[in-house]
């Protein structure tokens, strides 16, 4: 199981950095690639984060399982994938009502990313919950998911800016990502039942 629960982490990493390199690109052809259009970015998924650690960790002590673990990805898969579909509305929408791209950036972002990022926070403190077996070892294992999940993160963030988006769509990646969290979801939920 443990060897199940590094790779959830890993994708869930990889999927997360890849969402935010997307993000980019889909604020930039209503509010710019600025500095404040990043910074917006960046803020809201360091919140998000933040929040679903801290709803993770508490949601891990509550009998946890890999089922329950694989169904954030699950979960997760079910709020990114309506990106691709809604987030040109919402940031027209919000465009012709804020003039500040500060503002309007920053309001894109959390609408459009604070709950699916929130929901992928999750994965890290459960999977450490997961995989720490004795006091002893928390240090350990904690460092051994955190040196995957951001391998992960690194991997997503170079392949997604230096490849997928050469070679699809937005929507297109966005699917793929939905896909990624779908089939390691279910993978969890498979091997749980085993």
């Amino acid at each position: 199981m443990s060897y199940l629960v590094y790779c959830l982490a890993f994708v869930g990493g990889f999927v997360i950095m890849s969402l935010e390199m997307l993000g980019g690109r889909m604020l930039a052809p209503y509010f710019g690639n600025s500095i404040h259009v990043w910074g917006s970015i960046i803020t809201i998924f360091m919140a998000s984060l933040a929040i679903g650690y801290l709803y993770g960790g508490r949601w891990s002590v509550k009998a946890p399982s890999l089922a329950k673990f694989g169904s954030v990805f699950l979960v997760g898969a079910v709020f990114l994938y309506p990106l691709g579909y809604f987030s040109e509305p919402a940031m027209i929408w919000i465009f012709e009502r804020i003039e500040d791209t500060r503002y309007g950036s920053l309001l894109a972002a959390t609408f459009l990313f604070a709950v699916p990022t929130a929901i992928l926070g999750m994965i890290s403190p459960y999977s450490v919950r997961l995989l720490v077996q004795t006091t002893e070892e928390s240090g350990r294992v904690a460092g051994r998911l955190y040196f995957v999940s951001t391998v992960g993160s690194a991997l997503g963030t170079l392949g997604t800016s230096f490849y997928l988006v050469l070679y699809f769509e937005v929507n297109t990646i966005l699917i793929l990502l939905t896909l990624a969290l779908l089939v390691v979801g279910a993978l969890a939920l498979f091997v749980s039942r085993r």
